[in-house]
This record gives structure tokens, sequence and C-alpha cells, in this order.
């Protein structure tokens, strides 16, 4: 049993989604096949319902937008004849649709994950018909029967003892598989998701489940690269990482894994291959179990959308364990994760990942307590296996709000520009 992840990337095209079909038809071994919503179909949604929750005019236009999009691959694949797609397809905008004509719940996460759960559910329906137009025996199997987690809406926490045997009687049994990235269910059949980016996550858990020999994950860059070929020159393949390794760089931003992938991967050994949809041949990078010393080149990260926030006791006590510890607890209440701490004795600056949504209600609580200053517009620079030569030649042009390095790693918040 294997398992491939393809994205959003590799799916936004009729184009891709026949390089898709070149790809899986070659393998040999039992296959599971994740897919990620098609393009940027999961910002598309979140347009949808962003419209619904606050009855906003704009609705119907942000569905059609949804719905022309699939439209112009279904014609591209289907030109011989669309009514097995077409029956499917429609039968989920009829459900979306009948979620849509009522009003919204109290709950914005609640129905953030049943709204946007349906760029997986439309991307991987049309993959699975084409699949089958081709010759190929896919199963398509709906994940939210397979993956339960609590009905922690938009970050659900997965129940493995119970994912485990839905999983296997789904997967094991099938020569070709195709499911749903990023999106789960609970116990009651609703709805929820693993978090933003998340179907790498989907992957390494059913790794996990079906004791999968491996897993690829197919993207538009030809491995892990020690830099983005955007920001930087003379850019270089990793070939190989250790499961530590993987983890640091995806906490430090690498957008290449999403940061629970390896976890599961890890407890039980499987190795991870990152791999290019545009040139398959190649063998990309492997993150795998490592003993030796990795002599690595540094490493180049850029977390963008960030913030920089400053918190001072309004009272000059001390930042001790009790008030980190509601710090944190309101930060978790919002769902925002940090990037980066820093603290002196009577202040508190942390790098965050910045949510429009969430961000200035936050503010207004820590400000009961505290003194609030924070910038926006500024991202996080990592830079892993650094030399301090290194470090002043990335940062000699930027005005540095806060800076931190150890051993292996330096780290700086600088403005965006």
């Amino acid at each position: 049993m294997k398992i491939y992840k393809f994205g959003g990337a590799s799916v936004k095209s009729a184009e891709g989604v026949r390089n898709l079909e070149s790809i899986v038809s070659q393998a040999d071994d039992n296959l599971v096949v994740v897919i990620s919503a098609m393009g940027k179909m999961t910002n598309a949604l979140e347009l949808v319902a962003n419209s619904f929750f606050n009855h906003r005019p704009d609705l119907s236009d942000n569905l059609k937008a949804v719905f022309d999009f699939h439209d112009v691959i279904i014609n591209d694949l289907f030109a011989d004849g669309r009514n097995e797609v077409d029956a499917l397809v429609n039968e989920l905008y009829a459900k979306l649709n009948d979620i849509l004509s009522h009003k919204p719940s109290l709950s914005y996460d609640f129905e953030y994950d049943r709204i946007v759960s349906f760029g997986e559910l439309l991307s991987t329906t049309i993959v699975a018909a084409y699949l089958r137009s081709r010759g190929l025996n896919a199963e398509w199997v709906d994940i939210r029967r397979c993956i339960i987690t609590d009905n922690n809406y938009r970050e659900g926490n997965v129940n493995m003892e119970i994912s485990e045997s839905l999983s296997r009687d789904a997967f094991l049994n099938n020569k070709l598989s195709i499911t749903q990235g990023f999106i789960a269910g609970t116990a009651t059949s609703q709805t929820t998701t693993l978090g933003r980016e998340g179907s790498d996550y989907t992957a390494a858990i059913l790794a996990n489940l079906l004791d999968a020999e491996d897993v690829t994950i197919w993207k538009d860059v030809p491995g892990v690269m020690n830099a983005d070929p955007k920001l930087y020159k003379d850019v270089e393949i990793i070939p190989v990482l250790s499961y530590k390794e993987a983890i640091e760089l995806s906490y430090c931003g690498a957008s290449v894994i999403h940061p629970k992938t390896v976890k599961p991967l890890q407890n039980k050994q499987i190795p991870l291959f990152v791999r290019s949809f545009i040139n398959p041949s190649e063998p990309g990078s492997k993150i795998c179990r490592y003993k030796q010393h990795l002599s690595l080149p540094p490493i180049f990260i850029h977390k963008k959308n960030q913030v920089l926030l400053s918190l001072t006791p309004r009272d000059f006590s001390f930042i001790a364990e009790e008030r980190l510890s509601k710090i944190f607890g309101i930060l978790a209440s919002y769902r925002i994760k940090t990037s980066l701490v820093e603290m002196s004795a009577i202040s508190f600056s942390l790098c965050m990942d910045y949510n429009d949504v969430t961000f200035n209600k936050m503010i207004e609580e820590l400000r009961d307590e505290y003194e609030v200053l924070y910038n926006t517009d500024v991202e996080l620079i990592t830079i892993r296996h650094y030399t301090p030569e290194i470090a002043q030649r990335i940062t000699e042009n930027h005005l540095i709000y806060v800076e931190q390095r150890n051993r292996l790693t330096a780290r700086f918040v600088v403005p965006v520009g």
C-alpha cells in the first residue's frame, strides 16, 4: 500500500488532472490517492462561507464562481460525454445549495467546515470519474466516514483508534482509492477540517492507519529546496532529511510540508517523498529516519502574513508563569499559532500568524490587563544552519524588530518589503 497526495496546484486544470492520471496509472501497488481542492478553490469557498454567515449580498456571485470554475475543467475532461460526472457533481451542488438556503447557525467554524469541504468533495468526484473514463477502477471514498475527529471545528483532533478500523475497512481491499485531504467527520456525521493546508496531514494519518509502505507528496517543485527560487538564486534540492529536521523546517514556516505531517509517519518509520508532478521521473527528496550526521546547506524560510505583538502589564508586574499561562490561553481560544516568542521582566512579544477576523477581538481582550503594541506588516525570516556571515548578508538592509539565534537557527522579525 502506498499513499499519493496531490495538492491544489496539481489539479487546478484539466491538464493537471490528465497529468495526475499518467502518474497514478504507472503505480504497481495498491494506491490511496489523497487530493486537495482544485487550484484556489478553498479560498473561493471561504468567500462563500463568509457571505453566507454574514448575510452578504455577494453570496450568489461567489457561489457562481465556484460552479463556473469546475464546469470549465469538466467540459475539457469529458468532451465525449459528461453524464456520469454531471450526475455526481450536481448532487454535490444540490447539497451545498441546500445548506445555503437555510439560515446559518451561530457557529462560524461549524459553517466554515461544512461549506469549504465541498472543494475536496468536488475535486475527488471529478478526478475519480475521469480515471474511470480512462479505464482505471477508481473507488471514490468519503474520508469523512473514515477519519473521525472531535467537534473542534476547523482543526479537528483525530481519534486514531476509531479511524484505524474504519479506514482499513474502506481502503485495504481497493486497488485504487480516491479520497479527500483536509476534511474529516465526527461520530455524529458532522463535517470537520484538520486545519488549513491539512491535506498532507490526511495522507500521513492514512499511512499510519494503513501501515503504508511510503507516502509521496506531489508538488510543483522538484523536492525540498533550501530556499524559495522566487526569492533566491542558486537554490538546491535537499535529497535526504531526517524526521527531526523536517519538523524543525515545517515549524519555522517551510510551506513544502504541513507542520503536523511528520509525526504520524515518524511513529511508524514510514518514509515521505516530496516529488515534482511536473517532472515525475526525478527522485525529489526523501524524509526518513536518519541517524548519521547530515551536512546540510543554509536553509532560508520566509514566513509572511505575520504580526508582531508586544504586551506590557499595566501594573508593571513581572511576566511570571501564571501570566504566560493566561496569555497562551487567550491565544488558544482564538486559535492563533505563535511562530516566535521573546520575553523580558515586564514585556512579552510574540510573532504569530495574522488573522484579521479574530485579531482585533483578541487585542481588545488583552487590553484589559496589558498595554498593547503591534505591527501587522511583518515577516519572519529563518536561516537554518546559518553562519554569522550569511545572517548578516540576509538582514543587512532590513530593520530588525526581533532577533533570536541558537546553535543552528537564526530568526529575524522584519518589516515586509
